[in-house]
């Protein structure tokens, strides 16, 4: 995303962007960037009937600029659309005040994006925001790991950023099976054009000449059930160099990871991105640091002695004691909870994030809801933290909290159950 024009007061929190989003990742930025009660600023097309003197009415389409105040927003993660509706704040030629509208964000071309917690109860740019800021228009931002996860016959080509996975390309080939008594050559046949046909596809979203001119080079990650996925990174290493394409062959040698999966479905790359090998060979994405903090965290809470806690109540009252902080204390918060609807509640978040940050001298991650650990920490309430010292009964009802939630309106066999699904027990 590129970053066109920025006027804003960080002291105060208030102030404008001018964005101009260029690949789809941005939408996924925006839809964490952009909060209710904020104002946007943006071209739209609207169906416009005039009334003639004489009665009859022609419609006709105009192109113009509406801003609205933030009511909600829809994002598609599969189209890469994200869909902001709102009531117009500001006079137009078109649409009066006060009505609603909904404007389609759309690749090259800009909009303003403007915030002010002083502004009908916004939430201004608080830190959140502005970090977020930050990695939406940082321009090293790219790809991490490159994925194909297959079987015979069917194989997925995904991008692993940041924030995200998606999903690229699926090729899907019929395959003659083997048969008893037969030398399988209709077999090997069918699998070396599919073969052909996964490579063709997959070097089209791989530009290895550019990739290998960079001093970081996203790294291939080929995952399958049995030896598809050997069998295939030995077929792009004998097509280097039957063309001689050196680069081709370094890229093949240098950064290409076999690993195995239980199906070629894009599911079973979560699967493959939590073994160790794999976690080592990508220790130095995101990703990588992302999921080995959960899994770090979900081995205290298997061990259960008071090192790690989930759950709202329970982790601000582990803030609150001094006990996410320096020495190791880690607090993993998925960003689902800074698009809450109710401005308390973001707000609540994004103290507790400075509150562990700046006062307490902890470690925060936020955990992409987009990516498999995020919706795993999703499971767990959104929130939980690594303690640097264990604390105990944080789960107890506290008399003097009046918000605290009734022992009768718990659900145990509940909590078990998501407990439970977040281990993958």
């Amino acid at each position: 995303m590129r970053l066109v024009k920025r006027s804003i007061n960080e002291n105060e929190g208030t102030g404008s962007v001018v964005l101009l989003p260029t690949e789809p990742e941005d939408m996924w930025h925006l839809y964490n960037l952009i909060r209710p009660h904020d104002l946007l600023r943006a071209p739209a097309i609207r169906k416009v009937t005039d009334t003639a003197g004489t009665g009859s009415t022609v419609s006709r389409t105009v192109r113009t600029t509406f801003t609205i105040r933030v009511k909600s927003l829809d994002f598609d993660p599969h189209a890469s659309e994200l869909h902001v509706s709102g009531i117009i704040a500001e006079e137009n030629e078109v649409v009066s005040m006060g009505r609603h509208h909904t404007l389609d964000l759309e690749l090259q071309r800009q909009f303003t994006l403007t915030k002010d917690p002083e502004d009908k109860g916004g939430d201004g740019w608080d830190s959140v925001a502005l970090h977020t800021l930050k990695e939406a228009t940082d321009i090293r931002k790219q790809a991490e790991v490159y994925a194909v996860v297959m079987q015979e016959g069917l194989a997925n080509i995904c991008v692993i950023t940041e924030h995200q996975t998606i999903l690229r390309q699926r090729v899907e080939a019929s395959i003659p099976r083997k048969r008893a008594g037969h030398g399988g050559e209709a077999h090997d046949k069918g699998l070396a054009k599919f073969f052909d046909t996964l490579q063709a596809t997959l070097l089209r979203h791989l530009d290895v000449d550019a990739m290998m001119a960079e001093e970081r080079r996203p790294p291939l990650l080929l995952a399958s059930p049995g030896f598809v996925a050997q069998g295939f990174q030995k077929h792009l290493a004998s097509t280097a160099l039957k063309e001689g394409n050196k680069i081709l062959g370094q890229y093949v040698r240098e950064s290409v990871l076999v690993a195995h999966s239980s199906s070629g479905h894009v599911h079973s790359l979560a699967e493959v991105l939590k073994q160790p090998a794999v976690l080592t060979k990508l220790s130095d994405t995101k990703y990588a640091r992302e999921s080995q903090a959960l899994e770090k965290f979900m081995e205290l809470l298997r061990e259960d002695d008071g090192r790690a806690w989930y759950g709202p109540r329970e982790v601000e009252r582990a803030v609150e004691k001094g006990a996410v902080g320096r020495g190791g204390g880690v607090l993993l918060i998925s960003n689902g909870l800074f698009r809450s609807y109710d401005i308390a509640e973001r707000r609540k978040w994004v103290q507790l994030v400075e509150q562990v940050q700046k006062v307490e001298g902890g470690e925060v991650r936020v955990l992409s809801s987009a990516h498999e650990s995020g919706k795993r920490l999703e499971g767990l309430g959104g929130i939980g933290a690594i303690l640097t010292y264990p604390l105990q009964d944080l789960d107890e009802d506290d008399p003097d909290d009046t918000e605290a939630i009734p022992v009768a309106a718990r659900h145990p066999e509940r909590e078990a159950e998501d407990v439970a699904g977040a281990l993958n027990l």
